[in-house]
This record gives structure tokens, C-alpha cells and sequence, in this order.
């Protein structure tokens, strides 16, 4: 009796311990893996790279992330050149672009007869070059008059001729400083406005990069909130040079209430600049244009806002300075922002849209490296094309 009790107490630990190996096994019974993790924000602290750090998290679906290293989430915190010079040092490339427009010029004003056929293939040339139509005359008529005064032009007679009036157009003298100083313990604030497209957080994330190449601290804002991807976009670009960026924990949100945030922050952490990156919007949205102009007006409450830079497209021409004209009068625009300019040879859009809207191009993109943003400077502009 013993016997069986001992045989039916070895079975039943036999059983018992084969079932628990059995529940234990992956993909059987109930898993013991871990749930899956909860999509999380990055709070704005966590994409400070302190140490070369950067937070762990993963890119948005469909997104693709910037470099190898953003796919890792591993970001070593760079350190950017200077902005001084740096619209000479991408001048070959500025002319490689901008050339046929010069070049075209040089060869009509350098004939030894300038008749009125030739004139009218000035004016096409500077029309084409997306100077506009009103501005091509007022240089052809100028051009006209010192060609009379002159006589007899040497090449390098026409050279400075040409060189004179594009100066002029542009206004060598005009202000294109860009106010980025913190002024009465607050920071400086710029806001980046324009269209879908322009390349304005990219812009956004450039001139972050080249304010602390110059020494200074900065804050992003990530005001685009209808886009994750633009936001996703704006950290990155802030990690890679330590900025931090303050965003939205959920798509939708308010972009005001981001916008103040981050002035808020910047007040309280003592940099030098916020940088607000807004949504970009089709400038025949009523809604959208009142948004942003509620945007500005919240930023407002908290601090003054010293720049607003609108970002324009130079590959559209005329259409850029329709969009432009719509948010001149939602926000004060205080200076321009041309993207793309080496890839156009338009670059008369630098003086139309200056005309336009009575502000300045303070800054020029010249291509898709990190430091291929410069500020403008017409006399390298102007010998670039005419090069």
C-alpha cells in the first residue's frame, strides 16, 4: 500500500513540473513577456544631449530620421563654425548658380551698339530673373542714362557699371543684423512664419546652429503641433548642437501655449535666444493666418518679439512673393529668409521681394548642409554673379 502511495506521489510532481515547464514556454499559455511600451513625449529636458547623450527613443512611424545616429537615438553634440564669413566661403557655389543671369547681362550691356532691341533683351533677361516688372524698368531706364553719360565702356567698364546698379537695387547699406541678444533679463525671441514646403524648420534648426557657433544659447520651440514629424525633426537638429526644445505631449495642441512655453523656459534657464518654429500654412487660409497671428500676440504677453523672419522659397518667384504680401500684414515681418537659392538661377527675387515688402533678406540658404545657411551680404551676392 505504501508502495502505490509512493508511485502516485512521484507521478503527480512529474505532472505538476512538465506542466509548469510547459506554461513557462514562449508563445504557449500566457507570455511573459513584457507589454508593449506606451508611446511617450520627450519632455523638453530630455533632449538636452548632455555628456553627448541624447534621450532613447525611437523615430516616428513614417518618419526618417536625419542621420544614422538620430535611427539610434545616439547624438554626439556638435560644435558649428562661426556665421562670419560664411557666405564667402560658399560663394563658388552662389555663382555657379546665379551666373547666367550676369553672365547674359554682361554680354548685352557689353555690345558695341545698344539699341532698343537690346535694351528690350535686358529688361527680358531681368524679368526672367524674377527681378519683377517694375524694377526690371527702373534698372534698364538707370542703366540707359549712365550708358549715355559713359561713351565708350570697357569690359570692365560694364563690369562695374552692372555691379553699381544691382548694389543699388539691393541697399548695400540697409540694416540685416539680426537681433538675437538677450535685452532687460529676457531673451531674444524669433519667430519663423511661411508656407508648407519653404524649408522653414529645417531653416529653424540652421540658425539655431549657427547662433551657438557664434557663442550664444538657445531654445527651440516647436509650435508646429500638426505635425509630430516637424517636431521630431526640430529636436534632432537641437540635440546635435545641445539646444533644448520645448514641444507639445500630444498632436493638435495649442501652438500658442507651446510658443509661450518655451519663452517661459527660456526666461527662466537665462539663454540668449528663442527660436519658435510655427506651422507652416497656406497663406489663403483665413484661419490658419489668424492663428498665427494669435500665436504672436501670446508670445507677446510673455516677452517681446524681436524678429519675425519669414522663409520663402526662391525656386517660386513671383508666386513667393504673393504668399509674402499675406503674411506681411497677419505679422510684421521683419526680415526675409531665401532658401534654395543655389539651386535657381532667379536671384533678382532677393531685390523684388525686398521692394515688396520694405524689409530685408537677412539670411540665404545655399544648399542641404547643416551650414549652408549665411547671412546675406549683396556685395558677395552681386560678385558672385557677376563672377
Amino acid at each position: 500500500m505504501e508502495y502505490v502511495i509512493l508511485i502516485i506521489v512521484i507521478a503527480v510532481l512529474a505532472l505538476g513540473t512538465g506542466g509548469y515547464l510547459l506554461f513557462m514556454r514562449p508563445g504557449r499559455g500566457r507570455s511573459v513577456a513584457a507589454p508593449p511600451a506606451k508611446p511617450t513625449v520627450t519632455p523638453p529636458a530630455a533632449a538636452s544631449t548632455e555628456g553627448g547623450g541624447a534621450a532613447q527613443t525611437a523615430p516616428e512611424a513614417g518618419t526618417v530620421p536625419d542621420t544614422p545616429e538620430a535611427a539610434t537615438g545616439v547624438l554626439e553634440i556638435e560644435r558649428p563654425p562661426p556665421s562670419a564669413g560664411r557666405l564667402v566661403r560658399l560663394r563658388a557655389r552662389l555663382a555657379r548658380s546665379q551666373s547666367s543671369m550676369g553672365s547674359a547681362l554682361l554680354n548685352l550691356l557689353s555690345r558695341d551698339r545698344l539699341d532698343d532691341d537690346t535694351w528690350d533683351e535686358i529688361e527680358e533677361v531681368l524679368i526672367t530673373a524674377d527681378v519683377g516688372v517694375a524694377v526690371s524698368r527702373v534698372m534698364v531706364d538707370d542703366l540707359r542714362t549712365k550708358v549715355k553719360v559713359l561713351g565708350t565702356r570697357t569690359p570692365d567698364d560694364v563690369r562695374e557699371l552692372l555691379r553699381t546698379e544691382l548694389l543699388a537695387q539691393l541697399g548695400e547699406d540697409i540694416d540685416r543684423s539680426l537681433r538675437t541678444a538677450p535685452h532687460g533679463g529676457q531673451p531674444a525671441v524669433i519667430l519663423m512664419v511661411g508656407v508648407n514646403g519653404t524649408g522653414k524648420t529645417t531653416t529653424c534648426g540652421k540658425l539655431a546652429r549657427s547662433l551657438i557657433g557664434d557663442g550664444q544659447t538657445v531654445l527651440l520651440g516647436a509650435a508646429d503641433t500638426f505635425r509630430a514629424a516637424a517636431a521630431d525633426q526640430l529636436q534632432t537638429w537641437g540635440q546635435r548642437v545641445g539646444a533644448e526644445t520645448v514641444r507639445a505631449d500630444r498632436d493638435g495642441a495649442d501652438p500658442a501655449s507651446v510658443a509661450f512655453e518655451a519663452v517661459a523656459q527660456g526666461i527662466e534657464t537665462g539663454v540668449d535666444t528663442v527660436l519658435i518654429d510655427t506651422a507652416g500654412r497656406l497663406h489663403t487660409k483665413v484661419g490658419l493666418m489668424d492663428e498665427l497671428g494669435k500665436v504672436k500676440r501670446v508670445v507677446e504677453k510673455k516677452a517681446t518679439v524681436d524678429e519675425v523672419l519669414l522663409v520663402i522659397d526662391a525656386v517660386t518667384g513671383q508666386n513667393g512673393l504673393r504668399q509674402a504680401r499675406v503674411f506681411a500684414e497677419v505679422v510684421d515681418i521683419t526680415g526675409i529668409v531665401l532658401t534654395k537659392l543655389d539651386g535657381t538661377a532667379k536671384g533678382g527675387i532677393v531685390i523684388s521681394v525686398q521692394r515688396e515688402l520694405g524689409v530685408p533678406v537677412k539670411l540665404v540658404g545655399l544648399g542641404e548642409g547643416p551650414d549652408d545657411l549665411a547671412p546675406f551680404d549683396p556685395a558677395v551676392f552681386v560678385d558672385a554673379i557677376l563672377s
